[in-house]
């Protein structure tokens, strides 16, 4: 990942906070984002596209468990609630 994508998905986890702990798993921008697309392409992503979303505009992010592992730093860890699998 990109450094520019590394804070994106940290973003998209809620990262940096207090608890070094992600509490949330999602980024709503365009459907072509150039970023996001790459991280889809390269496993680190998924997209719901836009037309199947209730609201209008854009598209739907989460990254999958290898871009968020590539986006913590330090101490910090994933939320079981996001990441059930590879947490509990």
């Amino acid at each position: 990942m990109s450094p520019e994508q590394v804070e994106l998905a940290r973003h998209a986890l809620g990262l940096p906070n207090r608890s070094n702990k992600s509490y949330r798993n999602r980024f709503v921008t365009a459907e072509d984002d150039p970023n996001w697309c790459e991280m889809v392409r390269n496993g680190e992503a998924r997209m719901r596209s836009a037309k199947t979303l209730p609201f209008d505009g854009d598209a739907l992010f989460w990254l999958t468990i290898k871009g968020a592992t590539a986006a913590l730093k330090g101490r910090e860890t994933l939320c079981p609630e996001d990441f059930p699998v590879v947490v509990a």
